[in-house]
């Protein structure tokens, strides 16, 4: 078990679907940080500015450029990240899902709207983890988790970020929680770049606009276990990945989602 990371945090992680990781990427900033401007330079298919009537500001975020960012491939394969994800599934085997990147430039008030990140995806399973990374110090702009929601018996509904409408049929979701109002318990942490939040695909998160003079950029890494397995969903995934010919109850496959730990 790597030294980064404790029975503690793996503890933590088990039972709230969220553990603060200091550190995971600190030797890896600057990397990351050339690898984001080569992004924004040049979005990739999925690139969004997540443009809001009556929203200031700029929030634009990207998904799945490991293959074309040399910088993102260089952490992705040389960090510990998926050592730490290792401890913290419980799984041995750790292979790649997909990165993600969100910058909030300065003064932008749009807020990272609450949602669970599972049914968004084409993956079913327990041993799964997310983790986000700011490369920029940030107080107020972190990310925000609710305490034990991986737990929850139902999914929450996944929704458009912009418009808010429901991705999917409603149907077997449970409607996206309002958790100030609800009482729930939020985790959220003041971090330094290269800090990692780890957190479940099934944890409820969200985040607030940016309202500092500095921007809040953030890279984030998205990694399966052992029991992870193809599902198919009541429509499109996001992400999609078109043409990826899995049925279901299939692991990822490993030319598309390579096995980093085996």
């Amino acid at each position: 078990m790597t030294q980064i990371v404790t029975q503690e945090h793996i503890d933590t992680y088990r039972r709230d679907g969220v553990v603060l990781i200091r550190g995971l990427f600190a030797d890896h900033v600057e990397t990351l940080r050339a690898g984001v401007a080569r992004n924004m330079d040049a979005p990739g298919p999925y690139a969004s500015e997540n443009k809001r009537e009556g929203e200031s500001g700029r929030f634009f975020d990207d998904y799945c450029n490991w293959q074309r960012i040399p910088e993102f491939e260089e952490v992705i394969r040389t960090s510990k990240a998926a050592e730490v994800a290792s401890a913290l599934m419980g799984s041995q085997r750790v292979q790649l899902f997909h990165d993600h990147v969100l910058v909030k430039e300065p003064g932008t008030s749009m807020a990272t709207p609450w949602h669970s990140d599972g049914p968004y995806y084409f993956v079913e399973g327990q041993q799964v983890v997310s983790f986000w990374s700011p490369l920029d110090s940030v107080t107020t702009a972190s990310l925000r988790c609710v305490a034990g929601s991986h737990l929850w018996e139902k999914d929450v509904l996944p929704t458009r970020w912009t418009k808010g409408d429901a991705f999917f049929d409603p149907a077997p979701y449970m409607p996206v929680p309002d958790p100030g109002a609800e009482g729930m318990t939020v985790v959220e942490f003041e971090m330094q770049p290269g800090d990692a939040v780890a957190f479940h695909y099934r944890t409820l998160h969200g985040a607030r606009g940016n309202t500092s003079d500095s921007r809040r950029r953030a890279f984030s890494l998205r990694l399966v276990g052992e029991d992870a397995r193809y599902v198919a969903r009541p429509g499109p995934t996001s992400p999609p990945f078109p043409g990826h010919d899995m049925q279901p109850g299939q692991r990822l496959r490993e030319d598309w989602f390579p096995v980093l730990r085996a």
